[in-house]
């Protein structure tokens, strides 16, 4: 097993969870070389070299072109925000990096459409960093559709909220500036279609409305500024297999924390997941005795990989920074050429047509179809 350097530019919230993975998958996993923590880079020196001592890295950057060309890193860790991702992807492959970039993969589609021909033109991996689909519990729906418990999906419901952005008094900050994207739709949407992605494949058509429920927030100092970007999204969905969907997204739902919930109608049943309840799924099928029906509970347990590599015992749960673990396990996967659960580039331009499809939609108020879907 060779050992991979790894430069990380970003140490907000994802870039930690990013150092977590990379400290944490030798450990967890026990079956690949522990990962050499190469260079760090952030805005600033001062910040670059005490982020780089909590983190563990041997050295530190205040340029993060630094990371890119630096010789001894092999994989470079994105977690900037949204609109940086594409001079930093495209840098860092043209260096001959491989590349694990945040979702989502930019800000514009003609953006990450130059990210996916760097990444085509590289040869190298482009992986993006959709953790959720990692849980055992959606692992676990896959099989479950793929065994017909449910018999033919012919409706799914997708809801995602937090109250992040819920308080209207709250300061203006990047992700309601137009430079950010959309909103909610492409800020944490994405998501939604990276399990839609994985459970079922693309995206036909769709009709998306697009809200700002505040017009205006305060800024530091006095003042206020207006609001650029939407904060609620909903969107109809015509699925590549003929079935319907809705899509329901909300920033500023207040009591609402990283909420995903998945409802899957087929034939014969149905599936329900809610994130704030990660380790458990909810199936209903309709064989059996009638006056015994219901839904019952499945909770995750070392039945349901890689849950066992956590814990030996089922029910006590993982955790969000879990899942980057798993996903970082299955990147270094790739790159030992090992076919590898992960939304890399080319998965992840059909999300970002099908998001540029919704915005198209709720501007021009009518069905789009999703292209190179």
């Amino acid at each position: 097993m060779t050992s991979l350097g790894i430069g990380l530019i970003g140490t907000g919230y994802m870039g930690k969870c990013h150092a977590l993975a990379w400290n944490a998958v030798a450990a967890v996993f026990g079956d690949v070389a522990r990962p050499r923590l190469a260079v760090l880079a952030e805005h600033s020196q001062e910040l670059a070299d005490r982020k780089a001592q909590e983190l563990g890295f041997a050295r530190a950057t205040g340029d993060w072109r630094t990371v890119v060309t630096d010789p001894a890193v092999d994989v470079v860790s994105i977690t900037t925000p949204n609109a940086f991702h594409p001079e930093m992807a495209i840098a860092a492959l043209e260096a001959g990096k491989h590349v694990w970039c945040e979702k989502p993969m930019a800000t514009r589609l003609p953006d990450a459409e130059r990210m996916l021909a760097a990444a085509c033109a590289s040869g190298k991996v482009a992986a993006l960093g959709y953790n959720y689909i990692q849980n055992p519990i959606i692992r676990l729906i896959r099989h479950l559709l793929d065994d017909g418990e449910i018999g033919e999906v012919n409706h799914v419901r997708l809801e995602m909220d937090e109250d992040f952005m819920a308080d209207p008094e709250a300061l203006f900050y990047w992700k309601s500036e137009a430079s950010s994207g959309h909103g909610a739709l492409d800020d944490f949407g994405v998501h939604a279609l990276s399990l839609i992605r994985v459970l079922f494949g693309g995206v036909r058509r769709v009709c998306g409305q697009m809200a700002k429920p505040y017009a205006d927030r305060p800024v530091q100092g006095g003042g206020r500024r207006a609001v650029e970007t939407y904060d609620i999204a909903t969107t109809l969905i015509e699925l590549e297999t003929g079935a319907s969907g809705v899509i329901a997204l909300n920033r500023s739902a207040w009591g609402r924390k990283g909420r995903i919930f998945m409802q899957l109608f087929g034939s014969k049943g149905t599936i329900v997941y809610d994130q704030e309840r990660m380790n458990e799924v909810q199936l209903y099928t309709v064989d059996g005795l009638t006056d015994r029906q219901g839904f019952r509970t499945i909770l995750t347990g070392p039945q349901h990989p890689p849950y066992d590599r956590f814990i030996p015992a089922p029910g006590h749960g993982l955790g969000f920074n879990d899942l980057k673990v798993i996903e970082c396990r299955e990147l270094i996967r790739r790159l030992d050429g090992e076919r590898a659960h992960l939304i890399e580039f080319e998965d992840g331009i059909c999300i970002e047509r099908t998001v540029d499809a919704i915005a198209r939609s709720a501007h021009e108020g009518r069905w789009v179809e999703v292209e190179g879907r």
